[in-house]
């Protein structure tokens, strides 16, 4: 099942039902909105999926032409938006470049941090910055909607949680991002609004690429239209349940928390490429001393998207443009 968020008059949107192929989509019966449903998921569900077999069959009566650019982001807001750092290579290539001394156990305990989600930008909308000094980043990842997660939360039952995948662009800003973390609480002013696909889809829908607690697919990245990178979300170290049982180990978690894996990385930039500028420009420090490609301008685009083993679109394309912020 493949759900999205159309703009209408309220801030939360409301809930269509995509087919498989992203080309039509029908007005949901079951709930006006994806957190709707996510609150009552186990009675909801099988009515959402009556209607998207429906409608991949061909016998809706009422379906349109779904239009991405119409689309917020599947959640418009959250009440938790948690990302982790689940790819080490990624962490341990910039911790060798820029000389950061490793995180304890890093390797064992999850590193995450809580963004802000009261506001995420659309797939498509104009992603807006303060000052191209402070060092506009793109990152592309992976993300899961939870349902109610009880504190504590056996594997098991993280496993059991899982309602929605979810693609992400999780902006950073990279000059103030380092200065942040050195004060020991997580980013702020590092962290602008993160923007998601306009599709979240159900697990069943990614097929063998649900496999081992990760999304065996790889991301793709154009920056400006140029290939950027490929890297695949099987290079994960920490499952989707490690990330769920330890965002629940002194807290429950209630339906539609989002769950970030952090940036998709293999560790090879020469290889597969980056999902973030971050990566390469470390790259870069490890092989010739010092970074040599800059961070975005007003202007840049960035296209986040991942294609399935027949080359279909799974969530359909984040497409944004670095913008400059109205003061």
């Amino acid at each position: 099942m493949k759900l999205a968020t159309l703009k209408s008059d309220t801030f939360d949107g409301r809930l269509v039902i995509v087919s498989r192929d992203l080309k039509t989509a029908v007005f949901a019966q079951a709930a006006p909105t994806l957190q709707a449903a996510l609150d009552r998921w186990d009675a909801l569900a099988p009515a959402l999926q009556a209607q998207s077999d429906a409608l991949d069959a061909g016998t809706v009566q009422d379906a349109f032409a779904f239009d991405p650019t119409q689309a917020l982001s599947p959640l418009p807001r959250a009440y938790q938006w948690l990302d982790g750092s689940s790819f080490l290579a990624h962490g341990r290539l910039l911790d060798k470049a820029f000389g950061i001394p490793p995180i304890p156990q890093a390797d064992v305990v999850p590193i995450m941090y809580q963004g802000g989600s009261d506001a995420f930008l659309a797939p498509t909308q104009d992603a807006p910055f303060v000052d191209e000094a402070d060092g506009i980043d793109f990152e592309a990842e992976y993300a899961i909607v939870t349902g109610d997660v009880p504190i504590g939360a056996t594997d098991e039952e993280a496993q059991g949680a899982v309602r929605l995948v979810l693609l992400a662009n999780d902006w950073s800003l990279r000059a103030l991002q380092r200065f942040e973390m050195m004060r020991g609480f997580g980013p702020i002013h590092a962290k602008p609004a993160t923007a998601f696909a306009p599709v979240a889809v159900t697990p069943d829908e990614l097929g063998p690429a649900w496999a081992n607690g990760r999304v065996e697919l790889p991301v793709q990245v154009a920056w400006n239209g140029q290939a950027f990178g490929r890297p695949s979300g099987a290079a994960m170290d920490f499952t989707y349940a490690k990330l769920i049982v330890h965002a629940a180990r002194t807290r429950a978690l209630k339906a539609g928390t989002i769950v970030g894996f952090g940036t998709v990385s293999e560790g090879a930039p020469d290889k597969v490429g980056s999902a973030c500028i971050a990566e390469r420009r470390g790259w870069e420090v490890i092989q010739h001393g010092e970074p040599k490609t800059g961070f975005m301008r007003f202007g840049d685009t960035v296209r986040i998207e991942v294609l399935d083993e027949a080359g279909a679109s799974v969530f359909g394309a984040i497409e944004q443009k670095a913008i400059q912020a109205r003061a």
